[in-house]
């Protein structure tokens, strides 16, 4: 299969899922084929070693599930409820950078594959289409990852747009303040996105303005991220924000209570999928505490390694109230298009169902932390 261009702008059609594929994992190898290897360091690299990158899908393999016998599941219901919606299942669509990379019509056929699988997409700020054309994309709820700039006139600016164009909630990234070593990606791409200005910061001043020639630890900011982001400014946006703002990036259960009391309506437990920081902790051992310290005062979403119906399962058995799915969606996105996105998350789907029918679990409050062999 020849590799598709870097920029992914092939007028080519999409190609359809395999119907020999019957998990996820079946589309890595055909969304590697499918892209130049530019294109897949920059989606597919952890940091530096990739220690964490290991850890955050070994770390749900490694839980061992308890399950009840002799329970009714003869009608298993995975509907949730997640801040003000009722959803059909908890699977959410993580937020990832400009999704023309891997298919031409980018972002809009991961909105509508995500409204056929009727699961919540989170779009993010490096995102290759405009905010606007995110909301007139497909009928289907919708949250927007921000990442505040220095400039904060331009991120109000921002948050009005997002609110103007259907955004039902804020998901500002708090752990990625500089960049992190990305070996895979800089080999190839030196951590960019290929070609693609991000239209949500058109205009932006950088966050970090460079010298001619800078020293080699100066060359770890990137002008789209803040270093400067601190408590006051995740205060600032609650306050400023008209519509919920989840905490994205959250691994210590102090400073997920201190989000609590700064008045984030969520929080999500993620180490970004390993991307910035190796040897972070996984999210499957970091879930806990966080879950601990919150006490039930908002909902928690975790994200990272989650590749099967079983790791949903064993998520909110351990407190989470839904699970992100990043790299998932990005192979099926590649091969698929809009249908490929709905393939991936419909086949989750299915498996959350017959883990929560095989666990004596017919409903998600069923999912209890005993359900996790001690």
């Amino acid at each position: 299969m020849e590799p598709r261009p870097a920029n992914a702008a092939a007028d080519a059609a999409p190609n359809a899922v395999p119907d020999d594929a019957v998990s996820v994992r079946d589309l890595e190898d055909l969304a590697q084929q499918m892209l130049s290897d530019r294109t897949w360091n920059y989606v597919a690299c952890g940091a530096a070693d990739e220690v964490s990158l290991g850890w955050n899908d070994s770390a749900w393999r490694e839980l061992r599930l308890a399950p009840r016998v002799l329970v009714d599941v003869s009608g298993v219901d995975t509907s949730t409820q997640l801040l003000r919606r009722r959803f059909a299942h908890p699977i959410v669509v993580a937020p990832t950078a400009a999704h023309r990379q891997y298919h031409p019509d980018g972002e809009g056929a991961t909105r509508r594959g995500a409204a056929a699988a009727e699961a919540l997409a989170v779009m993010s700020t490096l995102g290759s289409t405009p905010v606007a054309e995110l909301g007139t994309a497909a009928d289907g709820p919708w949250w927007f990852q921000l990442y505040v700039q220095s400039d904060l006139d331009f991120t109000a600016r921002l948050i009005d747009d997002v609110v103007a164009a259907g955004a039902e909630a804020l998901v500002l990234t708090v752990d990625t303040p500089l960049l992190g070593a990305r070996d895979r990606d800089r080999r190839t791409s030196g951590h960019t996105v290929d070609g693609l200005l991000p239209p949500a910061l058109a205009g932006v001043p950088p966050s970090v303005a460079l010298p001619p020639n800078p020293r080699p630890f100066e060359r770890i900011y990137n002008p789209h991220l803040d270093p400067s982001l601190t408590w006051e400014t995740l205060e600032w946006l609650v306050d400023r924000s008209p519509i919920p703002v989840l905490a994205k990036g959250v691994v210590r259960a102090d400073e997920a209570r201190r989000c609590v009391d700064s008045g984030v309506g969520g929080i999500v437990v993620s180490n970004h999928g390993a991307r910035n920081l190796d040897t972070v902790v996984p999210t499957a051992q970091a879930l806990p505490g966080v879950v601990q310290a919150v006490a039930g005062a908002v909902p928690i979403v975790v994200d990272g390694g989650i590749r099967r119906g079983t790791d949903i399962a064993k998520a909110l058995a351990l407190g989470a109230a839904a699970v992100m799915v990043g790299r998932p969606v990005i192979w099926g996105l590649t091969v698929g298009g809009q249908g490929g996105v709905q393939w991936v998350l419909d086949t989750l789907w299915s498996e959350l169902a017959m883990a929560m029918g095989l666990l004596g679990a017919p409903r998600i409050d069923d999912l209890t932390p005993d359900l996790i062999w001690q």
